[in-house]
Order: C-alpha cells, then structure tokens, then sequence
C-alpha cells in the first residue's frame, strides 16, 4: 500500500516537472531575444565588435570564418547609447511622436465607430444582419496585401497620401475591433435589455449606463489588441507615406554597422517599452477578449 502511494506520487511529481520544462523552454525562447536586446544596447563599440565581428566581417576565407558569441552580462556596461538616442537624435522623438499620434487617433476613431455598429449587431435583430456581420468577419481575415493596391488608389483619390490620414483612417473603420466589442456586447443577457426598456429606459440609456460599462474588458482588449497592433505596424506607413518625417517609430531603424549596433539596441529596447507595458497592464482583459470571440451565436 506504501509503495503504491509512493509510485503515485512520484509520477505525479514527474508530471509536473515534465509540465514545467515544457512551459518553461517556449517562455526562455521568447524571453532571450528581449535580454539579447537589453544587454546588446548596455555595450560598448568594442566589445559589440568582438562579438559581432563575424556579421560584419566582408571577405572572409571560408576556413577563418568563426560563430558570433554573446554573454548575457557585459564586461563594461555603459549607457552612452542611451544618451545618443535621448539627447543627441531628435528624429527619434519626431517619429516616437508620430507613433503616439497615430495609434492615439486610431483608437479613439475604432471607439467612435466600432462601439455603435458592435452594439447594432449584437442587440439589434434584423433582416440581413447576420449575412453583414458574416461579411465584416470575412473582411477581417483579408490581409493587408489584398487591400493594399485599391486603398492606395481610393488614398490618391482623396489626396491623403504621404499624410497620417492614410493610416489613420483606414484603420479607423477596422472590423477587428467590432468583432471583439460584439462578443463583449452578446455576452450581456438580453432579459436585462428587455427589463431596462420595461422600466421606461430609451436605447440611448441602455447603451451607456447598461451596455458600455458590462462591455468594459471587450472594449479594453479590443483597445489593447489595437495598440499592440498600430504601435509596431510596418507595411500601412511604408506604402502609404514617403516624408521620412512623417513614418512612425516602428521604421526607426539606423543603418546597422557594428559602430550602430549599440544604438540600434538601444533605439528597439525603448521601441519595445509602450508595448510591453500596456501589454502587461492589460493582460486580464485580453483574456477576456479572447473569451468572447470563441462566444458561439
């Protein structure tokens, strides 16, 4: 009976180790790149050399070509690359600005736009209703390179390119953040609407004092999937604007020598901090965004 229990144990313990080294090896290979960066960006010139020497190296013979090394803690940190890019680049905080700017403007325009129509969808039950929803589905599962040409044209059309406008408002009238908000909306029972209107409550009421604040962790997911998204999109501002003084900071990137490696550590590193931090203020209620978009009608 002892040996019976203790054999249980064991393979429950074993599980569990088991359990553990496979959900910790996937968190290491996210982990290190980001420590790579943080340590990248605390080095020296000469030391980023020595490490990188064999990427930069041009004309190697074959026999002395070596693996770049790297170590986790420099033997010198320094942070004068910090100081270049916070006090000796100010094209960063242009394109730092026109990254707030944008991905400010377009949340703010989804909230404008994707609230009432997410709503619609969700309490409103009319003919063909569900077939446009199907069709806003559908359009979100369009990858930007099948709508990039005829957005280009439409952007000509109304000259709004090589300005903001051409990412901001395209992205505006995204379906993404209406399909988020939706489950958040169809999540509340409808009974409550019905009991709302008994009372005497117009829609507009319902909607704000019943509807928006029950809705909040759909609203707040959709808005932090949305600012993970804008703040580090590449492929809208690159088709879309030519002033170099106009791209968000996602483009900042400076010709990568090993004397700019530092540099281009450091310019990623701090690229890195809005996302990760509203990433980690928002984990809960991207949970739950993931939790209404599996709602079944």
């Amino acid at each position: 009976m002892k040996n019976e229990h203790a054999v249980r144990k064991f393979a429950a313990e074993f599980k569990k180790a088991v359990t553990a080294i496979l959900l910790i090896l996937p968190g290491l290979l996210v982990v290190l790149p980001v420590v790579l960066l943080i340590t990248g960006s605390v080095m020296d010139q000469y030391e980023l050399k020595e490490y990188l020497n064999p990427i930069f190296m041009e004309g190697m013979a074959a026999e002395k070509l070596t693996f770049i090394k790297w170590k986790l803690m420099p033997d010198y940190p320094v942070f004068a690359h910090y100081g270049k890019l916070l006090f000796m680049s100010p094209q960063f905080f242009v394109l730092f600005w026109n990254s707030v700017k944008i991905a400010a403007c377009i949340l703010a325009g989804q909230l404008l736009t994707g609230l009432p129509a997410a709503w619609a969808f969700a309490v409103y039950k009319v003919r063909g209703s569900r077939i446009l929803f199907t069709f806003y589905v559908v359009l979100m599962l369009m990858p930007f390179q099948v709508t990039m040409l005829s957005g280009y044209l439409v952007l000509h059309r109304l000259s709004l390119l090589n300005t903001h406008s051409a990412v901001i408002l395209p992205a505006v009238f995204s379906t993404f953040p209406i399909f988020i908000i939706y489950g958040g909306f169809r999540n509340i029972p409808a009974q409550l609407f019905e009991a709302a209107r008994v009372d005497g409550a117009g829609e507009w009421f319902i909607f704000f004092r019943v509807g928006l604040p029950l809705c909040k962790s759909g609203i707040l997911s959709a808005m932090v999937l949305g600012f993970l998204e804008y703040w580090n999109m590449i492929e809208q501002p690159m088709a879309f604007l030519d002033d170099k003084s106009l791209w968000p900071l996602s483009l900042y990137l400076p010709e990568i020598t090993w004397q700019q490696a530092g540099f281009a550590f450091c310019a990623s590193v701090i690229t890195l901090i809005p996302a990760a931090f509203v990433f980690v203020m928002g984990q809960d209620y991207l949970e739950q965004g993931i939790i209404f978009s599996g709602l079944k009608e």
